[in-house]
């Protein structure tokens, strides 16, 4: 069982907040985002510091900074913004001994979500002031982490085509849906991966591998209730693709769509602690990791991190419903 140190809980309850903001996250204004905050601190006497950013290269050195701050004055790192930002500032927070508060302001929000954490600013802004250190599962793949979900194959295109539409034809589930579908209607090809996983290695042929490491997420896509139950106790959870036709995909889109995933004849779900993955003919992979895609060299191991995440959960009266 992990212990919190008593420095991180001091610093929970009193310390102040360093938050890294992200100024082109989400709908909102965000200069009117920023002073809802500073009124609900202010007004309750904690000290804080903002710490903006525009430009998604500079949020490793703002989330590093405040780190820095946070430990030297025995404070609380906070991410103010989409699954994106909270990644990065969370990447930066763990193993570094602080707590890390999140401010949900972008569009999917699963982490904010499953952590019953308020999408309203000034309804987070003041969960966060009562609550209290909660450890969380960390996934990495390569070192890098996430906290949501990882992948290869289909679905990183899945994203890249999604985000294409999306500043061509606006933000709806509908263009959503939309370029999932010309997505697949292109696609090619299979993954030849081997898959290494508590000592047995097995060869398989998917058009994409998904890592899950958020139970609301699994479970809105229909994933059986076994694999989300495992992202719980601090496992991750894969799903695979087996190899299937152009219609087939579509079918699995759809039944994505409605939560029906796990119904389908032509999944496998699996739940691990350590997986590696081999690839044949690839020198180089994309990876998607909370939405954000790079470039990986295999082989890929998918792991739960050695430590877990310091998060600031609201109090039972605070919470918002996990939905």
């Amino acid at each position: 069982m992990f212990l919190v140190p008593a420095t991180a809980e001091r610093a929970a309850k009193n310390g102040p907040l360093f938050v890294v903001l992200n100024s082109a996250s989400g709908h909102k204004n965000s200069d009117e985002e920023r002073q809802v905050l500073a009124d609900v601190f202010s007004n309750a006497g904690r000290a804080f510091e903002f710490l903006q950013f525009d430009n998604p290269a500079n949020i490793s050195s703002v989330s590093a900074k405040a780190v820095t701050l946070a430990q030297e004055k025995g404070g609380v790192v906070v991410a103010a913004g989409g699954d994106g930002t909270i990644n990065a500032v969370a990447a930066a927070v763990l193993r570094s001994g602080c707590p890390f508060g999140v401010l949900p302001q972008g569009t999917f929000n699963y982490f904010g979500r499953a952590n019953a954490i308020p999408q309203d600013a000034r309804a987070a802004a003041a969960a966060l002031l009562g609550a209290s250190i909660s450890p969380v599962t960390v996934g990495e793949v390569n070192g890098r982490v996430f906290l949501v979900n990882a992948s290869l194959g289909l679905y990183p295109q899945l994203l890249e085509d999604r985000e294409a539409w999306k500043q061509q034809f606006g933000r709806s589930r509908l263009v959503a849906f939309a370029s999932g579908l010309a997505t697949i209607f292109k696609a090619r090809g299979q993954l030849k991966l081997e898959i290494e996983m508590a000592g047995q290695t097995t060869a398989l042929r998917t058009p994409t591998l998904f890592i899950g490491n958020n139970h609301l997420q699994l479970a809105q896509v229909g994933i059986h209730a076994v694999y989300a139950d495992a992202v719980n106790r601090g496992e991750l959870a894969g799903i695979a693709v087996r190899p299937i036709g152009t219609l087939a995909l579509f079918g699995l889109l759809a039944r994505g769509v409605i939560g029906r995933l796990g119904d389908a004849d032509h999944i496998d779900s699996f739940s691990f602690r350590k997986l590696k993955v081999a690839m044949r003919g690839k020198r180089r992979v994309k990876v998607a990791t909370d939405g954000e895609i790079t470039w990986m060299k295999p082989p890929l191991v998918f792991q739960v991190a050695d430590t877990p995440l310091l998060l600031m959960v609201p109090a039972p009266a605070d919470r918002a419903e996990v939905a």
